[in-house]
């Protein structure tokens, strides 16, 4: 659900030093809107009820007043995140508990998500299809015909049982996700071995009762791409399931500078319905895991239950092998915590809706226009350059107030154009990623070719840096473990445990209640030889990673 409404200018954030280069101004910084404080989780006994409708919680005037920081991120994690959504304008509460509604810049974000997605895999890419009306319910028998599905996904589902006043014959679960209804189609549109593969995608919304909410990472209803498709071979749906958890990686790594692990999900861990589940694994800022995308071979256990079958060349009748995959609105709140600081946001410039922000700044009235000419121009060389920048040219706030305000945005550069620029024919730039003086450059000639040469490699070194940041943190807190007692001290530590594990379903689950980790992924990266299990001293083919996660 997206907010039509303009950007809010009533949020305030903390203010911090403005350059010496300007210091005449003076200003100060007042909160207007109320925190994102998290949606709140429901109890077992609401689990079980419908949705309930809350009024919207408007705070007395002197929390709306008072001046407020955002919470520093190394003494609370947690209200960090939530005052950074609150405070960059990202999202904010929906009416019903467990929900939140997106604001523009948050969509933004998603949207540019969805463009850079679709711009890589142009040409490999299935075909979009959008089932709206009627497929935003599913008949609960659907649900009912894959036993794991079901057993999987039963505490999740909202389920509708009156539909224009009237009790429905049939109970009807609002989408959690789209296996059942697509296999359904399938059977109507698959028949011959002509008609494989078939491949889907679409942008979709899904509902999912969860009892533990988070913004972005876990809501009940999320923003998600979906991607289905059927082939006659197991070969053919494995190299499927495969290349799309490739394709998420590199999008990781090379769109959102987020270095993710790779791998292959354990038989606990694995998706209720598939043989196999591929993941990739993020570690965020407070070294918890966030499940980014996943790629799941389902074999054919949805074609069997559904009765999705084609002829083959030779006349006989067969089911089709079948993949889904999925990235979520989720990446956006793994991008908040992967990079940002307590200054609010950092975006990779790849993923930003607004690259560039121009700053212009003058005393005097007879100084406006000259500054706000020369802002503009140079607004429009980066403009036909592809790069995307935005001119805060508004009177109502002083220079200082628009840093912040776009620091917490996370605009990967800032443009400072003064008097003396103008006069100079040069302008100021300041990297986001990197604070105070040492990211501040005077003396960048707004001449077009050097300016905009100047900008392009500005915003590919962030690009980098961000990267190379968030994995040297990664590797810095993964511990390799060889024992048990080892892999409970690193989970102690709020790190990532790395060992050999060839051990049972029961032993994982004691992992968990033990611990609070899961056991992340089987890595794709691992080590050759024969090793010997952590937890059992068994023979282990594998390294495993456990860690606690979101």
């Amino acid at each position: 659900m997206v907010a039509l409404r303009l950007p809010s200018v009533s949020a305030l954030f903390s203010p911090a030093a403005v350059s010496r280069r300007y210091p005449e101004i003076r200003w100060r910084c007042h909160r207007h809107v109320r925190r994102f404080s998290g949606l709140s989780a429901q109890s077992t006994a609401e689990k079980e009820a419908s949705p309930e409708t809350e009024p919207v919680r408007v705070p007395a005037r002197k929390d709306r007043d008072e001046e407020r920081r955002v919470t520093p991120r190394s003494q609370d994690f947690n209200a960090w995140y939530n005052d950074v959504i609150a405070d960059a304008e990202l999202a904010d509460y929906g009416p019903v508990r467990g929900t939140m509604v997106i604001r523009p810049y948050g969509y933004a974000i998603w949207e540019a998500i969805q463009r850079l997605f679709e711009r890589e895999n142009q040409g490999d890419w299935a075909q979009q299809h959008v089932f709206s009306a009627g497929y935003q319910f599913i008949p609960y028998s659907f649900i009912e015909k894959e036993a794991s599905h079901v057993e999987g996904f039963s505490p999740e589902l909202a389920v509708v049982t009156i539909g224009g006043g009237k009790e429905l014959e049939e109970k009807l679960v609002v989408r959690p996700t789209s296996e059942t209804i697509v296999n359904h189609m399938f059977t109507q549109w698959i028949h011959s071995y002509r008609d494989l593969p078939l491949m889907i995608n679409q942008w979709a919304n899904v509902t999912r009762w969860e009892m533990r909410t988070k913004p972005f990472v876990r809501t009940l209803e999320f923003l998600w791409q979906e991607g289905h498709t059927a082939h006659a071979t197991p070969e053919e749906a494995e190299k499927e399931a495969l290349q799309m958890i490739d394709v998420y990686t590199k999008f990781a790594y090379d769109q959102a500078a987020i270095p993710v692990i790779t791998g292959r999900k354990s038989e606990v861990e694995t998706f209720a319905g598939a043989d196999r589940t591929y993941t990739i694994e993020a570690m965020m800022g407070d070294r918890k895991a966030l499940q980014a995308g996943t790629s799941h071979n389902l074999g054919q256990n949805f074609s069997r239950a559904f009765g999705t079958q084609f002829t083959d060349e030779n006349g006989q009748r067969q089911y089709v092998w079948q993949t889904s995959w999925a990235i979520s609105t989720r990446f956006v709140g793994g991008i908040i915590m992967t990079h940002g600081d307590d200054a609010g946001l950092m975006l990779p410039p790849k993923i930003a809706p607004i690259q560039v922000i121009i700053i212009p700044i003058w005393r005097k009235a007879g100084e406006q226009a000259g500054v706000l000419n020369a802002a503009s121009s140079v607004a429009e060389v980066l403009k036909s350059a592809s790069i995307k920048v935005q001119l805060d040219d508004s009177d109502q706030r002083t220079p200082g107030w628009k840093f912040n305000f776009w620091e917490m945005k996370g605009v990967p550069l800032r443009i400072e154009i003064g008097p003396r620029d103008v006069s100079s024919g040069n302008v100021v730039i300041s990297r986001r990623d990197v604070p105070g003086k040492q990211g501040k450059v005077f003396g960048i000639s707004m001449e077009p070719s050097i300016l905009v040469a100047y900008v392009k490699d500005k915003l590919d070194e962030i690009q980098s840096s961000l990267l190379e940041r968030a994995k040297s943190f990664r590797d810095s807190n993964i511990v390799d473990v060889s024992s048990y007692g080892e892999l409970k001290e690193a989970i102690s530590l709020g790190k990532w445990a790395r060992g050999p594990w060839s051990a049972s379903d029961v032993e994982e689950l004691k992992v968990k209640e033990e611990t609070g980790a899961t056991l992340r992924c089987f890595p794709f990266e691992q080590s050759l030889g024969m090793k010997t299990c952590l937890m059992t001293g068994n023979p282990a083919e594998e390294v495993a990673i456990f860690a606690k996660s979101y």
